[in-house]
């Protein structure tokens, strides 16, 4: 009989110890939903071409130059993780239309034909093109002297689309497009292209950095009202909000100011 007394105990020690176990298991598992981790913090998922410096360009592993130095300093004030990828030119208006980015920024121009696909932050850089020549060019002096030559512009800029129209006027214009401007320098450097029709302060910005350049602009600085935005799917006003508001932060805190002598 006690040999039964004390089997009888010793289970119901067992259930008791069980579900006090079950109870603190649930306890803890409640305490931890209850304190977000830093997996559910706001990400932003933020597209670029880290092809066009020093607005974007990528230095090992890092991305850097002024875009990516604003879109994560409004991050910082609007509370969210800027993850930043790098893709094709082309592919992030088409990316920020099926969601597989939040947002886009990487020199990208407010556009007419942009504004029907996607929604655009207020303009947070003037821009405009410059056109870029080889230094012993004497023929090319303006944008009028540009038809009938061999031109060099980057995929998807307003720079080809320039070009393009210059081919449209006169048949005999030769249009090369890259996909990286660097690449179009190059062709210019070695004589393949008479001239780079491009964003203006990135031209100045490789001909301030590139080591014995033989290239120099030449002209005016023309479709000065180009103006740079972030690119957001079309219709997200609650994202397009917080990026505005974090750019009129940075405007009135100072932090623009810093990044734009930071790099110009």
């Amino acid at each position: 009989m006690r040999n039964f007394v004390k089997l009888m105990l010793a289970g119901l020690l067992v259930l008791i110890m069980a579900f006090a176990l079950v109870g603190c298991s649930g306890q803890d598992k409640n305490d931890a939903q209850s304190e977000p981790g830093p997996s559910e913090a706001k990400k932003l998922v933020v597209g670029t071409n880290a092809t066009f410096p020093p607005f974007e360009m990528q230095e090992g592993n890092d991305f850097t130059g002024f875009d990516m130095d604003l879109i994560r300093a409004i991050g910082e004030v609007q509370g969210f993780e800027v993850e930043i990828k790098h893709m094709d030119f082309k592919a992030l208006v088409p990316s920020v239309q099926s969601g597989k980015i939040d947002a886009a920024i990487a020199g990208m121009s407010i556009t007419p034909d942009r504004l029907e696909s996607v929604d655009f932050t207020e303009s947070y850089f003037d821009a405009g093109l410059i056109i870029a020549v080889h230094k012993d060019n004497q023929d090319i002096q303006s944008t009028e002297d540009l038809k009938g030559k061999k031109l060099a512009a980057q995929n998807g800029t307003i720079g080809a689309a320039y070009c393009e129209e210059v081919k449209k006027a006169d048949a005999s214009t030769e249009v090369r497009i890259f996909d990286d401007i660097g690449a179009a320098f190059m062709e210019l450097e070695k004589g393949g292209v008479d001239a780079v029709v491009n964003d203006h302060p990135v031209t100045a910005y490789y001909l301030k950095t590139a080591t014995d350049t033989n290239a120099k602009m030449v002209g005016d600085i023309f479709s000065a009202d180009d103006q740079y935005g972030i690119a957001v799917k079309k219709g997200n006003a609650e994202l397009l909000k917080a990026l505005n508001e974090g750019l009129a932060k940075l405007k009135e805190n100072g932090t623009y100011d810093e990044i734009y002598s930071k790099w110009f």
